[in-house]
């Protein structure tokens, strides 16, 4: 049990976390997952005569995503470039 006001020392220095593997933090699975989702949902949508407004809501969710992929793909590329403003690791 810690005494107040009693510092605790630690033995050694904490090693440094590891970086995650490639599957964990990749961005291309979830949005692929999710506009095919959208698409499904516009299809099933579309056939079963639903109302307009769900039917802009699925395709404004895959065309969202479509955008995703776009921007996925910019800040891979810039990345792969050395651009200052890119995000790392993807």
């Amino acid at each position: 049990m810690d005494i107040p006001g009693k510092i605790r020392r630690i033995a050694r220095p904490f090693r440094p976390v590891p970086a995650l593997p490639k599957p964990v933090v990749g961005l291309q699975a979830p949005v692929a997952a999710g506009t095919t989702a959208w698409f499904v949902a516009l299809i099933i949508l579309l056939a079963t005569g639903a109302d307009s407004t769900a039917i802009w809501t699925a395709l404004a969710g895959g065309g969202l995503g479509c955008i995703g992929f776009g921007i996925i793909t910019w800040q891979t590329t810039a990345s792969r470039q050395g651009s200052r403003g890119a995000q790392r690791d993807l």
